[in-house]
């Protein structure tokens, strides 16, 4: 008699043992998901299910606002007197080899810009912030952060991956990997870059890759033209029914075949993506059409205003894919060249102040906006860059070279302590000394506002549990309510 018609199953032997081990799995699942142990692995039936922390979290999403090319801190958050004292002068004891371009740097020059002081915290600010001058009691400031390369690529890897060479996942996959998603019809991770033509930050899409981990944790780029997401449309000719039973046909194909080899767990995200995909034509075009926001706010970000309307928009979809549950956000402002970029060699004055005439405006807002819906305590806004620029002029022109010994950072909302001034760097400016936030910490601080434990989140690759932090990283608890 002939019981089993699915190969799985050759005869009876088979079945009994599968069934058994199924049972016993079961029962173990149950009692781990009481006891809050539970996590699902990257080959679950849907490895985006939500997961369990390590701890309770402040934060539910992040939105990391990427200036990307490098801000001059010492012309934005962090200012330096002394530069006015000493402009014109030598930097006694300057090492020619600390920026990019070797030896092609001057004296001491002064920032260009005025600085004043605002809020309780009266923390300084320069003037091409005047929207963002007025929330600085939201956000908690690291004026001691550094990193290991004056190199745009792996500058930017170590921001965004931990390390400075390719091949290693970035923040948002690490955290989709740890956290899943809260979102079923959206991608828990996704990048909006430059939409003027000027292109993705060097490096490319690998600053928002999975490296080792499986790729259903890559953030999902949304394109500047056309439609935002390839094949978002459903095609003309092909009706919602007939979409779904061939979708049904694909899944139960793949799930017979992942049966018969569970080791294969890109297929599961694959699977899972199928999924996702059909869901996403019907919640994404609507997360992503501001029409349906009130002229008063689009007014706020600045959709009427040519100079920052494209990262207005890009602002306003981040706050509207926080609502929908989106986990990880990254925007990023300029592009892949260097003055198409926060990447002031030349002119600090006309570069500095058109890109910050591009975004203070709209993140001003979307702080406001936040705070104002309830969803600025859940939520991490992340401002900064992959390193800072130097306090003195670059030869053949008014601007500075990349500094890796000091760069600023802020964090504001989902557990920040607004009104934090932290660490500090020298006189001028060259490098941070008090309290030194590495580029690690920044991780295990991000990390921990989402309740993950920097230490216990890896992944087994070639034989070593990897992490974000790799063999380093401190949480900063000064910037965090607790």
């Amino acid at each position: 008699m002939h019981f089993f018609a699915d190969p799985f199953y050759t005869d009876r032997r088979s079945f009994l043992q599968q069934a058994g081990n199924g049972f016993g799995a079961l029962a173990l699942a149950g009692l781990l998901q009481q006891e809050g142990r539970l996590v699902a692995s990257p080959g679950a039936a849907n490895p985006l299910a939500p997961r369990i922390a390590h701890r309770p979290a402040q934060a539910k999403s992040v939105i990391w606002l990427f200036m990307n090319g490098g801000p001059s801190h010492v012309d934005t958050w962090d200012y330096k007197p002394e530069l006015a004292l000493r402009d014109g002068k030598e930097l006694e004891g300057f090492d020619p080899n600390t920026g990019f371009f070797n030896g092609s740097v001057g004296p001491v020059m002064k920032s260009p810009f005025e600085f004043k002081q605002h809020g309780d915290s009266g923390a300084w600010v320069s003037e091409i912030f005047p929207h963002m001058s007025q929330h600085v009691d939201k956000m908690a400031f690291m004026y001691s952060c550094w990193t290991d390369s004056n190199n745009h690529s792996p500058a930017l890897f170590k921001m965004n991956t931990g390390m400075t060479r390719m091949g290693f996942p970035c923040v948002g996959a690490w955290v989709t990997y740890g956290l899943g998603s809260e979102s079923q019809n959206l991608p828990a991770f996704v990048v909006m870059y430059d939409t003027l033509g000027r292109g993705t930050p060097k490096g490319y899409a690998q600053n928002w890759g999975t490296g080792f981990l499986p790729s259903v944790y890559q953030g999902t780029a949304l394109k500047p033209q056309g439609d935002p997401i390839d094949n978002l449309r459903r095609p003309a000719e092909l009706g919602d029914s007939q979409q779904r039973a061939q979708l049904d046909l694909l899944k139960s194909l793949n799930q017979r075949h992942f049966g018969q080899h569970p080791a294969e767990t890109e297929l599961a995200a694959r699977i899972e993506s199928f999924e996702l995909a059909y869901r996403m034509q019907m919640a994404a075009p609507e997360v992503l059409d501001l029409s349906q926001e009130t002229e008063e706010t689009q007014k706020l970000y600045g959709l009427d205003d040519d100079r920052c309307k494209h990262f207005a928009q890009q602002c306003l979809v981040a706050r509207r894919m926080v609502e929908q549950g989106v986990r990880f956000i990254q925007i990023y402002s300029g592009g892949t060249e260097n003055e198409r970029s926060w990447d002031g060699h030349s002119d600090i004055v006309k570069n500095h102040a058109g890109f910050a005439g591009e975004t203070d405006k709209p993140i001003a807002a979307l702080l406001q906006d936040l705070e104002q819906r309830g969803l600025l305590d859940s939520t991490l806004v992340v401002w900064g860059g992959e390193f800072g620029r130097l306090p003195l002029v670059q030869k053949g022109g008014t601007g500075r070279d990349h500094n890796p010994h000091a760069f600023t950072t802020w964090f504001a909302g989902g557990g920040a302590k607004g009104g934090t001034l932290y660490g500090e760097t020298d006189e001028v400016g060259h490098k941070a000394i008090i309290d030194r936030v590495s580029v690690n910490d920044l991780h295990a601080t991000m990390l921990y506002t989402l309740g993950l434990d920097h230490e216990k989140l890896t992944y087994r690759y070639n034989g070593r549990d990897f992490r974000l932090t790799d063999v380093a990283g401190r949480v900063v608890k000064e910037v965090l309510k607790s």
